[in-house]
């Protein structure tokens, strides 16, 4: 959007007719004082949500139903228990903020229709900009000595998270801080929603990945986006496009980041039998996740001082090793057998998944997410998604000789499991519905799955029979290149959506004159990143609770749109 954009929306925000009490009028005389309880809510809301920028923002954005004395001192009165009393009954606390949530509309993107009816473009230009992406991957690197990441803040919140969902997180998750900062969010969403404020917080894009144009932006590092550099310095190697000098400082960064997957970010935990593994954390300990002293203090003031390991983290560090040539005895885990811990068995360990905010879809076979360390903390209770469990699959066939998988019964069917999860989602359809997914979008999953089916199809064809007799990845596929070509291509794109169907394109075997129309995205939108890198940023994977997270960053756009014209290269020098 343009300053004229923000300029006016802004300005209809100041100086908007208040009608009711607002946020600070809700909040002060609660949370603004030195009163007792627990101090983290009133922290909390100081420093999240009565910011001065927030304030001015907000100040004329009142809601007429709080006007009524009996529901401003029911409101009063929750925030209040969450404040002072030492076990809450939290469903009851939130009920008054949930009804509230309830009163917002939001929708999910719905791009017009696309127009593009060209060709594809020259092989040169897709060479370029391979080449340009994997140059300001590169520059990033030496400039910074890692590849960073960004997180920002989307005040109002996700369109799948309404006022059920509040009191499922705020029953699930376990950290009391993480408790209050979803409350408080959540609250304030419904101000922000339902003002002009809603014009400048939220504000129309083109396509369906959201860009991340929010004006405070968190840099850190992770081992789970380190993974995913990996993969791309990797591919940007194999496209025979790098220069002797460029391959070189491209396998010192791999071998750099591999290191921080495996070692630096490894953690012990306890299996559900007692065992131990080694997995990896989503956080590595300070200062390795590169956070600003003032940002890792915001960190901690909004309740975010606990990270614990999670599956997914540890799946793709341990793909992208085994990818680099690792040779560490960490990969020599049979992590499968770990893994069948935190697999949902119906009726057997579904209380595992404590925020079920995605259960339209049918959690049997599937893998949580978050895994409890040796002290036993699990501070975001548990969630199932559906693309942590591809990479779940990816890395095991990536593995399967070494994890002697066929040989074993028991690793062999969790992986028949998690493809039985799948398999249901794609029947269903349920993996085209935003709902259903946790941390991502159906076109992440899309591309996921694409890079999922590419370690399948590199496995003998003995191998993939036993690990898929009924063809049930042939039928996800089908599943998948139908929503990709019909739904996701078939409207406006931007930059990121276009290099995730051509990951899943190129990957899933489509014809090659598809990729015409993702193609002509990226080469038109190259340059839109100005300063920081030839792309802009754009929502890669986000949190839905305690409020809407993005994160990606440029160098993320990057890599994305890297694998995604390999990906499409290779596809066509095969015709």
């Amino acid at each position: 959007m343009s300053f004229h954009y923000f300029a006016g929306a802004a300005c209809r925000a100041l100086t908007a007719r208040k009608d009711g009490p607002s946020l600070y009028d809700v909040c002060d005389p609660v949370l603004s004082g030195t009163a007792g309880g627990d101090p983290h809510l009133a922290k909390f809301y100081m420093t999240a949500l009565g910011n001065p920028a927030l304030r001015l923002l907000l100040r004329r954005a009142g809601l007429p139903e709080l006007r009524n004395e009996a529901k401003l001192s029911r409101l009063r009165t929750a925030l209040a228990r969450a404040r002072d009393e030492a076990e809450p009954d939290w469903a009851a606390v939130g009920q008054p903020v949930a009804d509230l949530v309830d009163s917002i509309a939001l929708d999910h993107p719905k791009p017009p229709p696309a127009m593009f009816t060209g060709s594809a473009p020259p092989q040169a230009q897709i060479d370029g900009v391979i080449r340009d992406c994997a140059q300001h991957l590169l520059g990033s690197y030496r400039k910074n000595g890692f590849l960073p990441t960004y997180a920002a803040f989307n005040l109002i919140g996700d369109p799948d998270f309404r006022g059920r969902e509040l009191i499922m997180a705020l029953t699930g998750l376990n950290a009391r801080g993480y408790k209050n900062s979803s409350l408080l969010f959540n609250l304030a969403r419904v101000f922000i929603a339902r003002s002009p404020a809603r014009a400048v917080v939220n504000p129309p894009w083109t396509g369906i990945a959201e860009p991340m144009w929010e004006p405070v932006q968190i840099r850190h590092r992770s081992a789970y986006y380190d993974a995913f550099f990996i993969e791309a310095l990797l591919s940007f190697v194999e496209t025979g496009l790098a220069s002797p000098t460029d391959k070189n400082a491209a396998e010192r960064a791999v071998a750099d980041m591999v290191d921080f997957c495996v070692n630096i970010s490894r953690e012990e935990v306890e299996g559900t039998d007692g065992a131990r593994f080694n997995v990896i954390t989503a956080l590595a300990p300070a200062p390795h996740p590169r956070f600003s002293r003032y940002f890792a203090q915001i960190k901690q003031d909004l309740g975010f001082g606990v990270y614990v390991p999670d599956c997914d983290t540890t799946a793709c560090s341990i793909s992208a090793a085994t990818q680099a040539g690792c040779t560490d005895p960490i990969l020599d885990q049979p992590l499968l057998d770990f893994y069948s811990g935190y697999q949902v068995r119906a009726g057997v360990n579904e209380p595992r998944v404590t925020v079920p905010i995605n259960d339209n879809i049918d959690y049997e076979g599937g893998v949580a997410t978050w895994i409890d360390n040796l002290r036993g903390e699990r501070p975001y209770g548990n969630d199932l998604d559906p693309t942590l469990n591809l990479d779940i699959l990816e890395v095991s066939f990536r593995n399967l000789a070494r994890w002697k998988v066929l040989e074993t019964p028991a690793r062999l069917a969790t992986v028949h499991r998690i493809i039985g999860f799948q398999k249901r989602l794609a029947a269903s359809g349920a993996f085209a519905n935003p709902r259903s997914h946790i941390y991502y979008l159906p076109e992440l999953y899309s591309a996921y799955f694409g890079r999922c089916y590419a370690a399948f199809l590199a496995l003998p064809l003995a191998a993939q029979a036993i690990i898929d007799p009924n063809g049930d990845f042939d039928f996800i596929r089908h599943r998948v290149l139908s929503y990709v070509k019909g739904e996701l291509m078939a409207a406006e794109m931007n930059v990121l959506d276009a290099a995730l169907a051509l990951i899943a394109l190129g990957h899933l075997g489509a014809d090659p004159r598809a990729f015409a129309p993702a193609l002509n995205v990226i080469i038109t939108g190259l340059g839109e990143g100005g300063r920081r890198g030839p792309f802009r940023a754009y929502e890669w994977n986000k949190m839905k609770t305690p409020t809407r997270i993005l994160v990606g960053g440029p160098e993320v756009t990057s890599a994305f749109v890297l694998m995604g014209l390999a990906v499409a290269r290779r596809a066509m020098a095969r015709g």
